[in-house]
């Protein structure tokens, strides 16, 4: 079977349980091929966990659930060691981490301290407790769910957290005949019990390999050189796009070529992704020159419409 015809199976799967989010699920791949975690960001119901528990169950591997309370501790997710009387020694039990896909529900409703213990983690594949370093997958990917900042019992997931995200994405509220076939159908729960695994962790981690083989053309380096500079100068954010974040949106424009059943990346796979894998990085002011509340989002929409696009 072809890399298409798994990656067409792949989401076929997916979308038989999430209905009207295509866009969602291709960019929940897209970080899954990338080596990439994902940052799902919404109002409670609309389907993040399900994407999540749908996406581990579509491929054969292990997978585990954080729920992330406020009086979590960092061993909570790590795993701790244990004395062991009878030989006098100490045992290190591994934690929830220890998975292929994680899914960390309600991030942002933890505190700081403990959302620190995934850093190690989502950005070295591995975890160090005692003095020893164990290491994590392949494949390994966290998908956070987290809640609008507005919402009580919430903490803000400081700059260097958000930078860890390959992309964040947005699932929205469905359409009309999407939230119809929601209710028409079976709860999400008894779907997600009988989706069964159409691709095994052997081939995922060959699909994440051909990822590595897209070619990208120099001018296409360029274009997202030219990106990032544009966000380091303006005078509306405090924080532009790190060298991490230029490495994450090439490295998604890679695994989206593939998606698509192509050897090669093209402009529109960065004018598609940019928004996504970009925009949660930058922090921008609070207030412009002018007195105009602004939001990085919306400051890095107008930078993109500044870049000219390679022919």
């Amino acid at each position: 079977m072809t890399e298409r015809n798994r990656l067409f199976d792949l989401r076929r799967n997916i979308q038989s349980v999430i209905f009207g989010k295509d866009e969602a699920v291709r960019h929940a791949l897209v970080a899954l091929l990338g080596r990439g975690h994902v940052l799902l960001e919404d109002v409670p119901g609309v389907g993040k966990t399900v994407l999540t528990r749908a996406i581990a169950r579509s491929i054969d591997c292990s997978f585990s659930r954080i729920q992330m309370t406020p009086d979590l501790l960092p061993s909570d997710i790590l795993g701790v060691s244990v004395y062991d009387s009878k030989t006098g020694e100490f045992t290190f039990k591994k934690g929830p981490v220890f998975a292929n896909i994680i899914l960390a529900d309600e991030i942002n409703r933890t505190t700081p301290r403990t959302q620190s213990a995934l850093l190690e983690a989502m950005n070295e594949s591995q975890v160090t407790a005692d003095g020893k370093t164990y290491a994590l997958g392949p494949p390994f990917m966290v998908m956070a769910t987290q809640n609008p900042y507005e919402f009580e019992g919430t903490y803000f997931l400081p700059e260097n957290q958000l930078d860890r995200f390959m992309i964040r994405i947005r699932m929205g509220y469905p359409d009309r005949s999407s939230e119809k076939m929601i209710l028409l159908t079976r709860p999400a729960s008894t779907r997600l019990g009988q989706l069964a695994s159409v691709m095994t962790v052997e081939q995922l981690i060959e699909l994440q390999e051909q990822v590595l083989k897209v070619r990208v053309d120099e001018a296409i380096v360029d274009y997202i050189l030219s990106i990032a500079e544009a966000t380091r100068r303006n005078e509306e954010l405090t924080v532009g796009l790190s060298p991490r974040g230029s490495l994450a949106l090439l490295q998604a424009c890679r695994a989206l070529a593939l998606i698509e059943g192509r050897d090669f990346v093209v402009p529109d796979d960065v004018k598609e992704l940019a928004v996504s894998v970009c925009s949660h990085r930058m922090v921008a002011k609070a207030f412009t020159q002018d007195g105009a509340s602004s939001s990085a989002e919306g400051v890095f929409r107008k930078i993109l419409e500044t870049i000219p696009v390679p022919q």
